[in-house]
């Protein structure tokens, strides 16, 4: 922000609801009364108003007329030119001086037209000509009354800024290639005529000529403006305005001096200065600023009310220097640059001495209140927002009688879909009320936003969405989540959520019990068993027996679990062919069992888990996991090789093909069409890597929820420290080629051995990389992870608060060892390890189940 203002003199707003340029502001004695003010007008008197029919691209003040040098209005249209008189005249009453307008020629336009310049071309003396450029880069010369020639400019695309410099006699502009291009007036009336681009059989003979350009210099960048400055006849300067830069240069092309602007600029106007052999710049920037360079150094900077879109400077009432801007908008202003400040200044106050004992006691006073109010209610209420809206969930019991399943890739199943109704009810008005649904996929909604108004209190809105399995593997967990967003009437964003949990049946149906199995797990219970079909009913076909202790379930997908319940050891077994096909089924069963003794009654219900930790199944999954991350990589490499191969082969072609001399292919065509199929290809398997990659992420996390459940079971954790696990082994919701699985549990693992897992003050002191990337492999993980369940079975602690990060000192009970100090140590606990958690893919306690059939019932 500048320290200084500039003065407003005089301003107004001109039209209503109008869009300005710079081509919009001319400042010239338009009347040609010499004094450059109208007789006895004041500054804010409007002069003269016309309503045109067309809308005005630019306009300019010159010699347009023959016959005279008096100075006339040159207004462009689109696709006319329109040249007018203005005189005044003096009147008979109060009103004083009349001003017309007049016609006095016009021209139209075959081509619409972007912009203008003026100037004597050829050398003419005592009359201006107009050359106007067309929107494809057409050329149009006008003699005043007759047209002359147009000529189009060699390889326009868009037209620019024009310019014409009397003293070389050529015309400036910018084109689409991002370079200064100068052309002579001569060589632009010589050169062939526009209407015949197409070299004809006569030029090849060698009549007419070709459009040469004179100079180019590349810039860099798109112009906004070019102004010709010359106050002698030695020399002149050609100023471009650029979107970053304002160059300098000489008649030939050569840079003079160039400036980077610290804003974008949006108009510029150089003008003389009082040093010899330097030029004052006025420019304009979008930060309603004006600064004024001589050469390349900053001499002073003002801030405007606007801004500026043009910019000129005039004698206005005797004032010389007068700034005269317009806005886009239509905002007029003429100002001068002043060093009066436009600071606020504090009032003064009246000193008094000060008795700091008082403000003391006054202070122990206020932070007494303070204390009271932190203590009895909180610093912030948090009763409003939980009343403000209620979100409840409710699951159809049933499946839709008609499913709502569509492009399923389950197989021949029939994909059944469920019914979920959320209810918003609130108790004020609120705002921008945005409900979002999320389940785990391959789960999907036929509908996932939803957007409310409540413009009235204690309102109640419903609304439905069917939920149903798309594709042909399990989903991580059934839980859904409704998430609303929402806008109170003071304006504070506010986020409700509502939990639903969709039932087992909707991914699986019943199915025959295995016998075999390449994966067993055994929960540990302190009840007695409970009849599986009164847990899952539903799942198994009516007995003569009803305590049914072997139940099968078959998923949707193909895979099958088998749960066997012993009938007097209180344990349970689930068994699968995929390790992660586990975890639902086990997830399950736990629930339903605490839902059955709570609804007994009985609040002493626990669950415990006492065999190994199936670390290594879940390291395969991890492994598989990886290797497609890597595969991926390497397919995404290759494609951008071929990628890069077919567009350099591209590039070959087409440069034989516009040679106009024909030369052989050397195959190259051949070579396109194969490395085309190669990047089709690489490209479907690119596709394909993604979405088993997609899969095995799916698989991973039903199989981490599996392993953080057992772990919570073994180590008996609290709801807390299963939450830590969560967070540190499930921390992303989607895996990227960018943030992978790995290399952020590994991290987060890491946190967790170096602070309230750690073995000593040196760990902590350990600082961890603040920069994930995808590792070289998985061993260091896994080692990670080994060594947490380690320490976990010493008795470590999992905490996030400040207190932990202290080492602990853990007594075992049972003689166990403590957590080692050394490195030798830690070897050895390594191995230990292994062996703790064993290879095994049979996963069962010390003392098995009865060796009986497992359809044969469970005994001990």
């Amino acid at each position: 922000m500048s320290l200084f203002k500039a003065r407003d003199w005089w301003s107004t707003v001109l039209g209503e609801k109008e869009e300005f340029d710079q081509g919009c502001l001319c400042l010239a004695d338009v009347d040609n009364t010499g004094n450059g003010q109208g007789d006895g007008a004041q500054a804010e008197d409007l002069l003269l108003e016309v309503h045109l029919r067309d809308p005005i691209l630019q306009v300019e003040v010159g010699k347009f007329v023959s016959g005279t040098e008096m100075l006339h209005l040159a207004v462009l249209h689109s696709r006319k030119l329109c040249v007018y008189s203005v005189s005044g005249s003096l009147g008979n009453v109060e009103h004083g001086t009349q001003y017309q307008i007049k016609l006095m020629y016009e021209h139209n336009l075959q081509r619409t037209a972007c912009n203008m310049t003026y100037g004597s071309f050829g050398g003419v003396k005592g009359r201006d000509l107009i050359c106007i450029q067309s929107m494809d880069g057409m050329l149009m010369v006008f003699e005043q009354e007759s047209y002359a020639f147009g000529r189009f400019l060699p390889g326009s695309l868009l037209p620019g800024p024009l310019a014409y410099s009397s003293r070389t006699d050529s015309f400036i502009t910018v084109s689409s290639c991002r370079q200064v291009e100068s052309y002579k007036y001569q060589v632009l009336a010589f050169a062939t005529d526009a209407d015949k681009r197409q070299e004809t059989e006569q030029q090849k003979l060698g009549s007419g000529k070709r459009l040469v350009v004179d100079w180019t210099l590349n810039i860099g960048e798109q112009a906004l403006d070019i102004c010709i400055v010359s106050f002698n006849q030695s020399a002149s300067s050609v100023f471009v305005l650029g979107e970053r830069n304002f160059f300098c240069l000489k008649d030939n092309g050569q840079i003079r001096f160039m400036k980077k602007l610290d804003c974008s600029p949006s108009c510029f106007l150089p003008y003389c200065s009082v040093s010899e052999g330097t030029i004052n710049t006025l420019i304009g920037n979008h930060n309603n600023m004006l600064h004024i360079y001589q050469d390349v150094t900053l001499k002073w900077a003002t801030q405007l009310p606007h801004i500026p879109v043009a910019v000129r400077v005039g004698c206005l009432h005797d004032l010389k220097g007068v700034i005269v801007t317009l806005s886009d908008d239509g905002h007029l202003q003429c100002s001068y640059l002043g060093t009066d400040p436009s600071l606020f200044q504090a009032p003064k106050v009246e000193s008094r001495e000060l008795n700091y004992d008082e403000l003391d006691i006054e202070l122990k006073e206020l932070q007494k209140i303070i204390k009271d109010v932190n203590k009895s209610q909180g610093v912030w209420p948090m009763t409003e927002r939980e009343d403000d809206l209620k979100v409840s969930a409710v699951v159809s019991p049933n499946f839709d009688s008609v499913t709502q399943s569509t492009d399923v890739e389950v197989g021949a199943d029939l994909v059944p879909s469920v019914t979920v109704k959320v209810t918003l009810q609130n108790r004020v008005t609120l705002q921008k009320i945005r409900l979002s649904v999320y389940v785990q996929p391959p789960l999907v909604l036929t509908c996932d936003q939803f957007t409310f108004e409540f413009m009235a209190p204690e309102m109640t809105r419903t609304v439905g969405f069917s939920v149903y399995l798309k594709g042909s593997y399990l989903p991580s967990e059934l839980e859904g989540n409704a998430v609303v967003s929402y806008s109170r009437p003071t304006g504070i964003p506010r986020v409700s959520q509502c939990k639903f949990r969709l039932p087992l049946k909707l991914i699986c149906l019943p199915g025959q019990p295995s016998k075999t199995a390449s994966h067993k797990l055994t929960i540990d219970t302190n009840k007695s068993p409970v009849s599986l079909l009164s847990l899952f009913p539903g799942f198994a076909n009516q007995s003569e027996d009803d305590q049914v202790n072997v139940m099968g379930f078959r998923f949707l997908g193909g895979s099958r679990v088998t749960l066997l319940a012993s009938k007097t050891s209180q344990r349970y077994r689930i068994q699968s062919e995929q390790f992660e096909d586990l975890w639902l089924i086990t997830n399950e069963l736990i629930i339903r069992l605490q839902e059955y003794f709570e609804k007994q009654g009985i609040k002493d219900f626990a669950c415990s888990f006492s065999g190994s930790v199936p670390l290594q199944e879940y390291f395969e999954l991890i492994d598989h996991h990886f290797e497609l991350r890597i595969n991926g990589e390497k397919l995404e490499e290759l494609l951008s090789e071929r990628a890069v191969q077919f567009r350099a082969i591209q590039r070959r072609l087409l440069t034989r093909f516009k040679d106009k001399t024909p030369a052989p292919l050397q195959h190259l065509d051949t070579l396109l069409d194969g490395t085309y199929k190669q990047v089709i290809s690489l490209a479907d398997a690119v596709e394909e890597n993604q979405d088993n990659l997609f899969q095995s992420f799916t698989r991973l996390k039903s199989a981490t929820h599996l392993v953080i459940l057992l772990i919570g079971l073994w180590q008996k954790l609290s709801a807390d420290q299963i939450a830590v696990l969560e967070a540190a082994f499930l921390p992303l919701q989607q895996d990227t080629q960018e943030l992978g699985w790995e290399e952020t549990v590994d991290a987060a693992i890491s946190h967790l051995l170096k602070t309230c897992l750690s073995k000593s003050s040196k760990e902590q002191a350990l600082n961890l990389s603040s920069q994930l990337s995808i590792p070289k492999d998985t061993s260091r993980l896994k080692k990670r992870i080994t060594l947490l369940c380690d320490r976990l079975a010493k008795g470590g602690r999992l905490c996030l608060s400040t207190d932990a990060a202290a080492p602990q000192t853990m007594v075992m009970p049972g003689g166990c060892a403590t957590i080692p100090e050394s490195d030798l140590e830690e070897r050895s606990v390594e191995q230990d390890s292994t062996e703790l958690f064993t290879n095994h893919k049979h996963l069962i306690v010390e003392t098995p189940i009865a060796e009986v059939s497992p359809l044969q019932g469970v005994s001990e």
